[in-house]
This record gives structure tokens, C-alpha cells and sequence, in this order.
């Protein structure tokens, strides 16, 4: 990582001079931020994001120091976990719109992708904060520049994240949000368009059936099975019904 760079150089230091040490303390270097990431994400996906870095470092078997060296502070750590599943989550939207024609397939697919692999546990905060009392009209009039390809006035909330300026350390950050939310707002467009989704339904509902139908279970064969009875049960919530 970039605030890694001056312990870096000393370590790659002694390896350029002929030194035999720095090899194995680069990979032990290297094992142990995998290990923290792992950690983290465990962690964070059974007990949320205000887990303390304790408990992190306890998972991942390394001294609280370990993690902060790698990560300043806890907040640079939940930034790194949250663009990873964020990065994850669009991909996979990405992938369900680009090999599934038939828009409720494409929708239910990465519905279904998105709660088998956890990421719902761990998308980030603002991402899940709408605001539905407020109104999309009343969005639209404060950000018309915000809207995006694929996204409808009805969805503007969603993306009302990008309406406050973030610094620019978080700039990547709400960058990928956006991305997510602008992918996974054509996949509830097509199914919109089509007539097999509820209009009512938002791009924030769908995030929040992701985050829903992934409980966090002691036993995996338990959470997968309730994960999937979960997600059932929600996908015909969000299913049109035919005018009777």
C-alpha cells in the first residue's frame, strides 16, 4: 500500500545488496495483510462495522500493532474492505446484465450471486443510507447534474451520496458506490421496462434485500440454507403480479 512506501524501501534495500533476509520478511509482510484482510472481512461481516481492530487482529492471529501498521487507523481498513465488496458487488452486476437476456433472470441472478457470496454483510454505509422520505423531485432540483445513464427520478435517492463532495481521500470510495449504484440501476430498469419487477421497486431495495438475505449464521450450512429460503421469499415480494 502507498503508506507503506518508506518501510518498503528498506526492506527491498538489503536484497539489492546482495542481503538474504528481506525475501522471506516481504512475503511474511504480505501474509500477514492477507490475513488481516481476511479477518477484517469476517469479522466485519458477523458483527458490522463498528467492530473494534482488536477483534480483527485476534481473527487474523497477529498483534493489534500488525494491523495498524498496515492500516492507520480503523477507518482506512473498513474503506479498503467496503471498495473490495463494492468492487465485487458491481462485477457481478456486471456480469448478470452482460449474460442474461431476459431481464428478470439477469436480476434474480445477481441477486442470487451477490447473497451466496456475503458481500451484503459488508456494503458500505452510505450505500444502504437512503433517504425515502425524501422526495425524488426535491433531490432532482438540489443535483440535476447527478443523474446518471440508466437511472430513472425515482432512483435519484440512491445516488444522493454524490450531492455532498467528499474529501479527496474518499473520492474512490464513493466513486465505486456510484458505480454500483448505476449498474445495478439498469438491471432494475430492464426489469422495470419488462413488466416483471414492481415499479415501486428501487435500486436501494434491491441493495437492501442483498444486505438482508445475508444472516450471518454459526453454521454454514445453516446460513446457506437460510440465506437461500430468505432470498426466495423476498424475490417473489419483488416480482409484478399480474392486474386481477
Amino acid at each position: 500500500m502507498h503508506m507503506q512506501g518508506s518501510h518498503w524501501s528498506t526492506a527491498v534495500a538489503p536484497s539489492e545488496a546482495g542481503g538474504g533476509r528481506s525475501t522471506p520478511l516481504r512475503v511474511d509482510a504480505q501474509r500477514n495483510l492477507e490475513h488481516v484482510l481476511r479477518a477484517a472481512r469476517e469479522v466485519f461481516g458477523e458483527l458490522g462495522y463498528g467492530a473494534p481492530m482488536e477483534d480483527v487482529a485476534r481473527r487474523a492471529r497477529v498483534g493489534v500493532g500488525t494491523v495498524y501498521r498496515r492500516f492507520p487507523s480503523k477507518d482506512v481498513l473498513v474503506r479498503r474492505i467496503a471498495e473490495e465488496e463494492t468492487a465485487r458487488l458491481t462485477e457481478q452486476a456486471r456480469t448478470a446484465l452482460g449474460q442474461e437476456d431476459e431481464p428478470w433472470s439477469a436480476l434474480s441472478r445477481f441477486l442470487r450471486t451477490s447473497v451466496a457470496s456475503g458481500a451484503g454483510r459488508l456494503l458500505p454505509p452510505q450505500v444502504l443510507r437512503v433517504g425515502v422520505d425524501v422526495e425524488a423531485e426535491e433531490i432532482e432540483a438540489r443535483v440535476p447534474q447527478q443523474r446518471q445513464p440508466g437511472v430513472t427520478g425515482g432512483q435519484l435517492h440512491e445516488l444522493r451520496l454524490v450531492e455532498q463532495r467528499p474529501a479527496p481521500a474518499a473520492e474512490r470510495h464513493d466513486a465505486g458506490a456510484a458505480a454500483l449504484l448505476e449498474v445495478v440501476g439498469r438491471l432494475v430498469e430492464r426489469a422495470r421496462a419488462a413488466g416483471q419487477l414492481r415499479p415501486d421497486v428501487t435500486v436501494a431495495d434491491v441493495l437492501l434485500v442483498i444486505a438482508t438475505a445475508a444472516p450471518s449464521l454459526p453454521d454454514a450450512v445453516q446460513q446457506a440454507a437460510a440465506s437461500s429460503r430468505l432470498l426466495d421469499i423476498l424475490l417473489e415480494g419483488l416480482r409484478s403480479r399480474p392486474a386481477e
